[in-house]
C-alpha cells in the first residue's frame, strides 16, 4: 500500500494503467499492417504531412522532401516511408514524428470501432476516486497527446478523458531525463514533491524522484521483472490511497 497527500497524481499508460500486450499485440501490429493504405488515401491531410515533416526532421532532414528521395504524394515515396516507418517500428523507436503518425493510424482505428483501449478492471473506479478525493489526474507517454486521448476516449470501459486534466508526451522530452519530469513540474505550476508519478518502468521513476516527484512502481502481470525495486511498489491502484493535501 502507498499512501500519497499531494496533488496530482501522473500516470504512464503500458504496463500501469493498461496491459503492455494491447500495445505490443494490438496497436503495433494495426500501425504496421495499415500505413501503407493510409499513406495512399490520406495523402492530402495536413496532419498526416506535419508528422511526416517531424520524422524527417528526427531524422536530421528539414522536412518531407529532403528526407524522401521520391515526391509525395507517388506510390515510390509511400512505399519508401512505409519501409522507414517499419525500420523505426522494429527499433522501438520513440521519436515524436513517428509516435505522431502512429496516432493519426491509431485515430482512424478507433473511430471506425475497430480498436478499443484496454484498461485494468479497477483503473477507472480508482481514477475516479482519485479524482473525488481532490486530486489532479495526468498522462505522461512517448505516444503522443493526441494518441493518448483516443486512448482513453475509446477504452473498453467507456471514455475516461473527463478524469484527466493533463496530458504530456515526448514534446515535454524524454521520459527517462530528469529535466522532463522538471518541464513537466513547470507546465503545472506545481511544487515537484506533491506530484506522484506511477510507471512500471524503473529508470523513468528514478529520473521523476531526481526531478522531487514521489513515485511508485507498478507490477503487473507481464511487466519485466524487477529484482529489487527502489521505489515503493503496487500490484493494483487499488494498493494507493491518494488524497489532496488540501483537504488534510
Amino acid at each position: 500500500m502507498i499512501s500519497f497527500r499531494g496533488q496530482l497524481v501522473l500516470l504512464d499508460i503500458e504496463g500501469t494503467t493498461s496491459d503492455i500486450a494491447f500495445v505490443r499485440d494490438v496497436l503495433f501490429p494495426y500501425a504496421r499492417r495499415e500505413v501503407r493504405a493510409f499513406l495512399g488515401s490520406n495523402a492530402s491531410l495536413p496532419s498526416l504531412r506535419a508528422a511526416l515533416d517531424r520524422m524527417a526532421q528526427d531524422a536530421a532532414a528539414a522536412d518531407l522532401s529532403a528526407w524522401c528521395p521520391y515526391p509525395f504524394p507517388s506510390d515510390a515515396a509511400a512505399d519508401w516511408i512505409c519501409n522507414a516507418v517499419h525500420r523505426l517500428m522494429d527499433t522501438d523507436s520513440k521519436s515524436t514524428g513517428l509516435k505522431a503518425l502512429q496516432g493519426l493510424l491509431w485515430e482512424a482505428g478507433y473511430r471506425d470501432g475497430t480498436l478499443r483501449a484496454h484498461v485494468y478492471p479497477e483503473v477507472p473506479a480508482a481514477l475516479e476516486r482519485w479524482k473525488k478525493n481532490g486530486l489532479q489526474l495526468a498522462i505522461y507517454s512517448s505516444g503522443s497527446i493526441a494518441a493518448q486521448r483516443l486512448f482513453f476516449g475509446h477504452s473498453i470501459a467507456g471514455d475516461l478523458t473527463p478524469l484527466f486534466s493533463r496530458f504530456f508526451d515526448t514534446t515535454s522530452g524524454p521520459k527517462r531525463s530528469v529535466e522532463s519530469y522538471r518541464n513537466i513540474a513547470r507546465s503545472l505550476d506545481r511544487d515537484a514533491a506533491r506530484l506522484l508519478f506511477l510507471s512500471d518502468i524503473p529508470e523513468e521513476l528514478d529520473a521523476a524522484k531526481s526531478a522531487g516527484f514521489s513515485t511508485g512502481l507498478v507490477v503487473r502481470p507481464g511487466n519485466a521483472t524487477v529484482l529489487a525495486p527502489a521505489h515503493p511498489v503496487i500490484t493494483s491502484f487499488d494498493e494507493l490511497d491518494a488524497v489532496s493535501d488540501a483537504a488534510s
